[in-house]
This record gives structure tokens, C-alpha cells and sequence, in this order.
């Protein structure tokens, strides 16, 4: 969420920022609200001040023994009017609340202009994507041919978008979350947790999944509890409401987890195999910093990812996406692309993003700095080290060569 007060001191500033992700901000309608909203203020502001006022005086003249009955009415119509005027100012508070909920964060000042993933800056490449004198199969008719994929008996079981894995590739699939899990605890530095899969509304809010994406989860409402569309969600809400000491930060978890996705608005891209389903899995970093180092914690957080996929040597690229490309939260997010030899084209592995307070404001995430000795907003970062599918799929690909 944005910083509140810049929207009510740079209302137009912040419009103009947005532009860079092709979103048109109604600045009449905040404004039109937010001035009613002071309007209704004041009024409520001055009819407390007035019932303070009278019930001072009501007191003093019982004291005397003198009547104070017509001053006692008298604060009865004032606090009928407060009511009034109270449940005015929480209908125009939430209007704005939910319009605000809805923007989403200021793109940083390098994020190229853009529309969509085509307008995306290549930033590096790694490794020489490998030919082939022949077409090479894709893992679908690898893992088929072979037996060890089966997406017909998935979906007896439960729909389309879900995969059965057997013998030598479940096993490469666990292997894989393994060196994930290790190299990133043993040799980056951060704490290893597990998670509950399930999590309740506030946390989905703190991390921007709610209300704007609720089409995209799958809820269990008779519970109120989502399942998570990646570990981020959790992982990042451990420090919501939380105030933590300087000397603690950096804070870097690193969790593996199943992820659950709805997919709505995706039909009909990626149904062919693992690319884009349901349920998958994924090895996902966090990191709470301090405002001021969260560009550097994004350079670090995004090579970490990078070195899984040199320590596989596969192929990959890293592009910054643009602003139209941009995720909800993120103010900036770079992209790894593994390169697949059987679709001959890099796809996404890895999004490592910098929300900067976006987040920390909607989960009050906060450090205490020692030179103030005041709490601030945190700044959080977080990056998928790897997406494991994804990853099985460019490990199959290669070796089918």
C-alpha cells in the first residue's frame, strides 16, 4: 500500500508515476473524497469538542444542585448529530481505503517503459543455450514416452493442470528442491522455515494477493482460509506486526513449499504439459532489510537464484520488466529466463522483486533505528530460488540431447 500521506501532499506526482505501468489514476475521484472526508472531519471533530464541553458543564452545575436538564438534551442532540457524522466519515474512509488498497506500487526509477514481457530489457545472459541436429522432444513426450509423466491419470484423480510423477523423475524432482534448500542455507545465508500452506485474509492482504487477486486463489471459505499461491505469502507475514531490532536485519528465509494457483485469465496458454498448473512447487527467498539497502538485497537476492541455475549449467537470461509487465507490489523485478530446447525459446524460472515499504505499510512490518530509537517501515524483497518444475523441465530437456 502506498504511504497515505503521499497521496493526500503529491496526489499528481504519484499519478504521473503510475503511468509508466499504462494504469490511468482517477485523481478527481480520490480527490473529491479525500475532501469530504476533511470536511466530515472537522464537522466530527467540532461536535466531540462540543459534547466534551457541555459534559464538563453539566457536571459543574450538579454540583451547584442546579438543573441541568436542558444542557443534558442539548448534548443528546450532539451526540445523535456525532453518531451521524461518524458513520458518514467511515463510509467515505472506506471508499477511499478501498480505491487505495487498489493502486498499486510506484514503479522505481529504472524500470523501462513498456506495455507487455516484449518491452522487457534483456540485462545479462549466462551459458550458450545447446543445439541440436534433430527436433528435440519437449518433457511432456519425454516423461510420457518414458512412463515417468502422467497427466491423464492427474486428471482422473483430479482435473486438468495437475501431473503424477514416477520413479527416476519424482526422484530428480526432490533432488533438485535439495540442492535448492542446501545451497541457499549453507552457502547465502538464509534461515531454512516451514510453513503452514493455509494462511487467513490478513495475511493475503499483507502481501497485495487481496483484495485485487482473489480470483487467482483458491479459497476454502467455510474455514476463511486460502491456500497459498506461493511460500512468499507466510513467509513474508512472519514479521507482520512485528517490530525488530536493527542488529536483526537482515532477516533471509528461504522455504520450500507447494504453490496453488487458480489461474484465472490464463486459459489457454501453457495447457501442454508442466509449464503453467495448478498446483507446483517452488524454493522461494525473502528478505527483510532496511530502507536504503533494498536495491543492493535485490542484486544479491537475484544472483542466488542465478547460482542454481549455473550450478545445473542451464542456460538462462535476466531481463527487468517493464513497467506494463510489473507485478502489484513490486517496484522493481527482474526476471531469470531458463532457456527450454524443447519449445526453443527462454521462459520465466525466477521473479526476484524489491517491494520497498509497499508491503511492510499493509503488514506494519517495522525495524526499530537505533538513532531515533523509533520504529520505521521495513523494506521486502523476494525472489523464487527456483521455481522447481520448471527447472525438472530445462534438466530434461537438456539431457534428452
Amino acid at each position: 500500500m502506498l504511504d497515505p500521506q503521499l497521496l493526500r501532499s503529491d496526489l499528481t506526482t504519484v499519478a504521473t508515476a503510475l503511468n509508466k505501468r499504462n494504469m490511468k489514476l482517477d485523481v478527481e475521484a480520490i480527490q473529491q473524497l479525500e475532501e469530504k472526508r476533511k470536511s466530515i472531519q472537522v464537522k466530527t471533530e467540532e461536535l466531540q469538542a462540543s459534547r466534551n464541553s457541555k459534559s464538563k458543564e453539566i457536571g459543574q452545575l450538579k454540583s451547584k444542585g442546579e438543573d441541568a436538564q436542558a444542557i443534558m438534551d442539548e448534548v443528546a442532540n450532539i451526540k445523535q448529530q456525532l453518531d451521524e457524522s461518524t458513520a458518514e466519515l467511515d463510509v467515505v474512509q472506506s471508499s477511499l481505503n478501498e480505491i487505495v488498497s487498489g493502486i498499486p506500487n510506484i514503479p522505481h526509477e529504472t524500470v523501462p517503459n513498456g506495455t507487455t514481457e516484449d518491452d522487457n530489457e534483456e540485462v545479462r545472459q549466462w551459458g550458450t543455450p545447446k543445439t541440436f541436429d534433430f527436433e528435440p522432444k519437449d518433457h511432456v513426450d519425454l516423461g510420457e514416452a518414458l512412463g515417468l509423466i502422467d497427466f491423464e491419470t492427474a486428471t482422473k484423480i483430479t482435473s486438468s493442470r495437475f501431473v503424477v510423477m514416477h520413479r527416476g523423475i519424482a526422484k530428480l524432482h526432490r533432488a533438485i528442491i535439495q540442492l535448492m534448500l542446501d545451497t541457499h542455507s549453507d552457502e547465502h545465508g538464509y534461515n531454512e522455515v516451514n510453513v503452514p500452506y493455509l494462511v487467513n485474509a490478513d495475511s493475503c492482504r499483507g502481501t497485495g494477493q487481496l483484495p485485487k487477486f482473489e480470483e487467482d486463489l483458491f479459497h476454502i471459505k467455510e474455514h476463511g482460509l486460502y491456500l497459498i499461491p506461493t511460500a512468499e505469502v507466510p513467509v513474508t507475514n512472519i514479521a507482520r506486526d512485528e517490530i525488530i531490532d536493527s542488529d536483526e536485519l537482515p532477516k533471509k528465509f528461504v522455504c520450500h513449499s507447494p504453490c496453488f494457483r487458480s489461474e484465472a485469465g490464463s486459459y489457454g496458454k501453457d495447457t501442454r504439459g508442466m509449464i503453467r498448473q495448478h498446483q507446483f512447487e517452488k524454493v522461494e527467498m525473502v528478505q527483510l532489510v532496511k530502507p536504503g539497502t533494498s536495491y543492493d538485497a535485490l542484486e544479491e537476492l537475484t544472483g542466488h537464484a542465478e547460482n542454481i541455475l549455473q550450478k545445473l549449467k542451464l542456460p538462462y537470461r535476466v531481463v527487468t520488466l517493464c513497467g506494463g509487465d510489473l507485478g502489484f507490489s513490486a517496484a522493481k523485478t527482474y526476471d531469470i529466463e531458463v532457456w527450454l530446447p524443447g519449445q526453443n525459446k527462454y521462459r520465466e524460472i525466477s521473479s526476484c522483486s524489491n517491494f520497498v515499504d509497499f508491503q511492510a505499510r499493509r503488514m506494519k512490518a517495522r525495524w526499530r533505528n537505533p538513532e531515533t530509537n523509533k520504529p520505521e517501515l521495513l523494506h521486502t524483497l523476494n525472489g523464487s530460488g527456483l521455481a522447481v518444475g520448471r527447472t525438472l523441465i530445462a534438466v530434461m530437456e537438456k539431457l534428452s540431447g
